[in-house]
């Protein structure tokens, strides 16, 4: 009898938090699709109206049908692909020089000593100056657009791999060293995974700038991307078409910011659960 009263309670407490939980998921999702929603709205009803002049900019169901003519064509997927690959390999090439590299002048003070001043100055040199450089060495193919990214993504995840070796809390390292640990163990298992949400401020950082230095990489003796789809729409006064570029650069950008996320979540689970 009394276990039939618990669940006679139990659902009837269910059925009160079930509405509460629905009505707070609708809330939310609400509040983060409201600005998107009026955003998209005022695209649309802004040059129907005539209070924007639609040479300029287009309704969204312009630059929505000039998308799918696009992507019919096959024209849309070439860009598309073209950055895509861009922008991956030259994110990847940043990461397997920048986290190894950032790692070591993090951990030795003699090597950060000597690189510091150099590092300074091509921090602050920004990778659109070089580009002209870039061209006259490597020429104006796939070497230099890819070259360019690299050097543009390297930054941030170089200096936050350095910061987040640098920053590991003295008291953890003191521990390990006082359990016993050998160099490489206490390396892997306490100055790596406290560095890693610092690292991945960087990651995130240079995933951005891959996917937006595209447009001026693409500039330059580009025959495809979604860079070079923008600049030429622009200068052929092809304004729908430009805008496609600059909406599909813009979804890519949010995907692959995402996708980051998620990898930065799984790779630090051991914040939210520390027990485990």
């Amino acid at each position: 009898m009394s276990s039939t009263k618990q669940a006679i309670s139990y659902s009837q407490s269910y059925s009160a938090i079930k509405p509460r939980f629905q009505f707070t998921w609708l809330n939310t999702v609400f509040k983060r699709t409201i600005a998107i929603v009026v955003f998209f709205l005022l695209w649309e009803v802004l040059p129907r109206s005539g209070i924007v002049n639609p040479a300029f900019l287009p309704p969204l169901s312009v630059v929505l049908e000039t998308t799918w003519q696009l992507y019919q064509s096959g024209q849309l997927g070439i860009h598309f692909f073209a950055s895509i690959q861009r922008s991956i390999i030259g994110f990847l090439l940043a990461l397997a020089i920048a986290i190894p590299l950032g790692l070591v002048i993090g951990w030795y003070k003699l090597v950060a000593e000597t690189l510091n001043p150099l590092l300074e100055l091509f921090r602050n040199t920004t990778a659109l100056a070089l580009m002209p450089l870039f061209i006259l060495f490597l020429g104006i193919g796939e070497t230099s657009k890819i070259s360019l990214l690299v050097y543009a993504c390297t930054w941030p995840i170089l200096l936050n791999t350095i910061t987040g070796v640098q920053t590991v809390d003295p008291l953890l390292i003191k521990s390990a060293r006082t359990m016993g640990l050998k160099p490489y163990q206490l390396f892997r298992k306490v100055i790596l995974p406290a560095s890693v949400p610092t690292i991945f401020v960087g990651i995130r950082l240079a995933g951005a700038i891959s996917i937006l230095a595209l447009v001026a990489v693409e500039m330059f003796g580009a025959k495809a991307g979604l860079g070079y789809l923008i600049i030429y729409s622009q200068f052929s006064f092809e304004i729908p078409q430009m805008f496609v570029g600059i909406l599909v650069i813009t979804l890519v950008g949010l995907a692959f910011n995402y996708l980051l996320i998620g990898l930065e979540k799984y790779f630090t689970a051991w914040k939210r659960n520390p027990v485990e």
